[in-house]
């Protein structure tokens, strides 16, 4: 039996004996269970009120990124807070579009019939964020709870510790803060978190707590949204702009100094290619972030210690083609790319989640598809060559979460692709309609009416092969019409079933009379 919830009940419950945390749960399901937040006109305005915060924030936002991840100015909205922008206009303009009843195709049997799915809020949503991208990726899947209707609570990274306080102390200014609580703290406060009972679980981060997450969930039967990560593999083919394809890889794994979860984990080529793509990594390096990288604030730093430590050990046993440079009082490890990689090397054993960019050589693209194909399904695969039936073969003959061709990182800005993983880099989907479908119950609903009782006859018993007959001629017979003509052919299907069941109801009725004759005989 499905719990429900009364709250009268949950009033009386002693809220003085609960934590923290528990505490802010209580607050979000009382606060759903009034009702307010499935009005779309609330759920419109409370995502104004959150973009009105993004823009008046920006300040302080800048301020606890630079503090935490060494970001600038510049970087601050090209990475975090444009996207949200978009992410907030695309949900207020569509919302009513994506919120209403979705028409679906009928058969025969329901052709007089109302049915339709209706997108219907899940409840209270867990958002645990990341510390990478501490906004795109906590703000973005609120965004989605918020329009889907539900009430969600939010838990950003405590490593970002500079952007976890700017969410705690200005967020509840904005938005409806028994709806939308903030809970800050470490995994002491996450453990308390997840002991409670949520309607959806949405964490961005690392498979090992990805596991601890999914094994609390399964206590409530809980479902969740994972967005993980993975080595990332980038090909680049002979039949290509080098120049172009080094260009944005480069930016793409140096964005962020590498800790982006879909950044290049590792690059593929041919042999006779290693020389001039590591010259030409080397260019871009250069023209992005200056002769010293470390003096130019458009580079940023490893986000603490523990990770510069992991870092570096991951550089044990490999050679060092560029950078390599590194200042632990800074968290610094400079743009670095690592020539002849073996695939038993100690940098490729785990996602790098840093500036480091091992080369492998392979002999071609089946020897690349192969490689490919026989490690956990990556977030993200990334092909360079102007030849579109490699991409096209590519795209068949491995699985990622997303793909992107002759560019890095792009599709994580496109609104209109769901951006998830699949396998080890994750389950489930987010940005646009997607986050909003994700984060909703979509409930099947079929509407009939109490007329028309002969067409049910034939599904009652006795069950005979006449009915079954007709059986099959309606429930397989599926239609699809558009608005256009709706209603006409709606009309012409009515007067036909009329017409069948007519005859079906003579032809039932002289059979009734033969079989009489027949047994007066």
């Amino acid at each position: 039996v499905s719990p429900k919830y009364n709250l009268s009940e949950m009033n009386d419950f002693p809220f003085h004996s609960m934590s923290r945390e528990q505490k802010a749960v209580d607050r979000a399901r009382k606060a759903f269970l009034t009702g307010r937040s499935k009005s779309l006109e609330y759920r419109i305005t409370q995502l104004k009120n959150l973009l009105r915060f993004v823009r008046e924030r920006q300040n302080e936002i800048t301020e606890g990124l630079k503090k935490d991840l060494g970001r600038s100015e510049g970087g601050t909205p090209l990475y975090e807070t444009l996207g949200l922008e978009s992410e907030i206009n695309l949900a207020v303009k569509y919302l009513k579009e994506w919120a209403a009843p979705r028409p679906v195709s009928k058969s025969m049997m329901t052709i007089s019939d109302q049915v339709y799915i209706q997108p219907e809020p899940l409840g209270v949503v867990l958002v645990i964020g990341a510390w990478n991208y501490p906004w795109a990726v906590t703000i973005g899947p609120l965004i989605g709870a918020i329009a889907a209707g539900n009430a969600a609570v939010i838990k950003p990274s405590e490593v970002s510790s500079h952007t976890s306080k700017v969410m705690e102390d200005f967020l509840p200014l904005y938005l409806d803060k028994e709806l939308y609580p903030v809970v800050t703290g470490g995994v002491t406060e996450t453990q308390e978190l997840l002991k409670q009972r949520f309607d959806h679980i949405f964490y961005t981060g690392n498979g090992t707590v990805a596991k601890i997450i999914m094994e609390a969930a399964a206590k409530h039967l809980t479902p969740t949204t994972l967005e993980l990560g993975g080595k990332s593999p980038c090909y680049i083919d002979n039949n290509c702009d080098l120049a172009i394809a080094c260009r944005r890889i480069a930016w793409g794994k140096y964005s962020n100094c590498g800790q982006t979860c879909i950044a290049p984990d590792y690059i593929l080529c041919d042999p006779s290619m290693q020389d001039r793509v590591i010259e030409e990594i080397k260019k871009n390096i250069k023209d992005f972030y200056t002769e010293d990288p470390q003096k130019c604030l458009d580079y940023g730093r490893i986000i603490n210690q523990r990770h510069f430590k992991r870092l570096m050990a991951l550089l044990e046993g490999s050679t060092v083609a560029v950078g390599g440079e590194n200042d632990e009082s800074e968290c610094y490890i400079g743009p670095t790319v690592l020539r002849d990689i073996k695939p038993d090397a100690k940098v490729m054993q785990e996602e790098i989640f840093g500036p480091l960019l091992p080369i492998l050589t392979v002999s071609s693209a089946d020897e690349a598809i192969k490689f490919i194909n026989q490690r956990e399904k990556p977030l993200a695969l990334y092909i360079f060559t102007s030849d579109n039936k490699l991409i096209k073969r590519m795209i068949a003959e491995t699985s990622s979460g997303g793909v992107v061709a002759n560019d890095c990182l792009m599709h994580f800005s496109v609104s209109s692709l769901p951006f998830g993983g699949v396998g080890n880099s994750g389950m489930g989907h987010y940005h646009g309609k997607y986050g909003f479908d994700n984060l909703s119950h979509l409930r099947g609903c079929l509407i009939k009416q109490l007329k028309m009782e002969g067409v049910n006859k034939m599904r009652y018993p006795p069950h005979t092969a006449d009915k079954l007959g007709w059986a099959r001629f309606f429930i397989l017979k599926h239609v699809d019409f558009g608005s256009l003509g709706r209603m006409v052919l709606l009309a012409l299907m009515a007067v036909f079933v009329a017409v069948i069941l007519q005859i079906y109801e003579e032809l039932f009725h002289v059979k009734k009379i033969l079989l009489s004759e027949i047994q007066n005989m």
